[in-house]
């Protein structure tokens, strides 16, 4: 079974027709797909300028699609590769209990579904990894807890 990074060679594979291209570019989701496949999938089309039900679109387009997709990976990769080190901190200063932040990257872990859409037709319409980093910054504040309300109230 091939690597995401080998189907996005596909993708971009100018002897391969545009129909083996568009087929790469859908199996990439089986390997990263934060909204779902078709939400996704949807998203990508929309954004690049295709329809999804188009069998044939402009190998132009298709790339375009996947660099949107491969700039969310590289987000959400560098996100998963900070949780790894941290892990790895904690646990050399002996902190084996993982934390709530680390409850919802195992919920998350491999990067589908991380924003599940209740209707595949309508994700949001902004780029894959703004929404991505806008999460990540949000489930690690939600994470952090305040001190700031767990401080004496002066009295």
């Amino acid at each position: 079974m091939a690597g995401f990074r080998a189907l996005a060679e596909q993708v971009r594979d100018g002897s391969r027709t545009p129909s083996q291209r568009r087929q790469a570019l859908r199996k990439c989701l089986e390997r990263f797909a934060p909204y779902g496949h078709r939400a996704t999938w949807h998203h990508l089309c929309t954004s690049a300028g295709f329809s999804p039900e188009e069998r044939e679109p402009d190998p132009a387009l298709l790339v375009a699609a996947l660099e949107e997709l491969e700039e969310a990976r590289s987000v959400w990769l560098a996100y998963e590769s900070e949780v790894a080190a941290r892990r790895r901190r904690e646990k050399h200063d002996g902190i084996r209990q993982p934390t709530a932040l680390d409850g919802w990257h195992r919920l998350v872990w491999g990067g589908r579904s991380l924003l599940p859409c209740d209707d595949p037709t309508a994700p949001p319409d902004t780029r894959l990894a703004v929404v991505l980093r806008r999460l990540i910054a949000a489930m690690e504040n939600a994470a952090r807890p305040d001190y700031r309300s767990m401080a004496p109230t002066p009295g």
